[in-house]
């Protein structure tokens, strides 16, 4: 139980339809998250490659119309991991979505870095991404690129060069019902990259074969669980991975 605030009164005249600032309720427009990996991998990228251990993602995010606005946060059980996140995408009615990302990476640069500064030794990725997911056809391509941040690598002439890392991802489901999915991702590196450790001109970096499935409650809301197997041809590593996904 929480205690009533002793500067206030907890008492009104007022109608439930009206908030504290006169304005009538409507459905808010934030929503909470949290989800669980056992193991981090992103893109078929491992993200802890030392001290590996599971991964949890708060989240708070806006919706509006197309507009969709986040800010999610990665830590590690053991402490030996942290990232931070912020994003925006608007979302057409045709399938097509435009988003830009900042992935912050603390922990994998130095501990000098800094979030508002840092220069050139930032930790900062920021990305571009087109996507496309039709309503009617169980597809989805995505196309990303890395065009600002510490996206980079050493030439030849040891020369430090951004790499503009881009990204393609492919992929396909089949829904069964109560919501479960099972779902086939094929991604690429279209150039050298950071998901191929900048030593490719193309490669195929992410299979994943994932089954999703969701628990329904009588109440409406699902709490989606899912199990992937994942292959990084680059590597030569895969991992089953295991997901938990609370939204509020």
């Amino acid at each position: 139980m929480f205690a009533t605030p002793a500067y206030g009164d907890d008492t009104t005249t007022e109608s439930p339809e009206k908030n504290e600032w006169g304005g009538k309720m409507i459905k808010s427009p934030f929503g909470l998250g949290l989800d669980l990996q056992t193991k981090y991998v992103w893109r078929g990228m491992e993200m802890m490659t030392e001290d590996a251990a599971p991964v949890l993602f708060p989240s708070i995010n806006y919706s509006w119309k197309g507009l969709y606005i986040y800010a999610m946060g990665g830590y590690a059980v053991n402490g030996k991991y942290a990232e931070v996140d912020l994003g925006a995408s608007y979302s057409l009615d045709n399938g097509l979505s435009l988003a830009f990302n900042d992935y912050y990476y603390p922990t994998v640069d130095s501990k000098e870095d800094e979030y508002l500064g840092g220069g050139k030794h930032t930790g900062h990725w920021l990305e571009a991404v087109l996507s496309y997911n039709p309503t009617k056809i169980p597809f989805w391509a995505t196309l990303s690129n890395f065009f600002y941040g510490a996206d980079k690598y050493i030439d030849k002439e040891g020369k430090e060069k951004q790499a503009y890392s881009t990204y393609l991802e492919l992929g396909t489901f089949y829904n069964f019902l109560d919501n479960n999915r099972i779902a086939l991702t094929v991604g690429t590196a279209l150039n050298k990259s950071c998901y191929n450790g900048y030593a490719h001109d193309f490669s195929v970096c992410n299979l994943e074969l994932k089954y999703t499935y969701s628990i329904n409650f009588k109440s409406g809301w699902a709490l989606p669980l899912s199990v992937a197997y994942i292959y990084n041809p680059v590597f030569d590593k895969s991992f089953v991975n295991f997901t938990a996904n609370l939204a509020f």
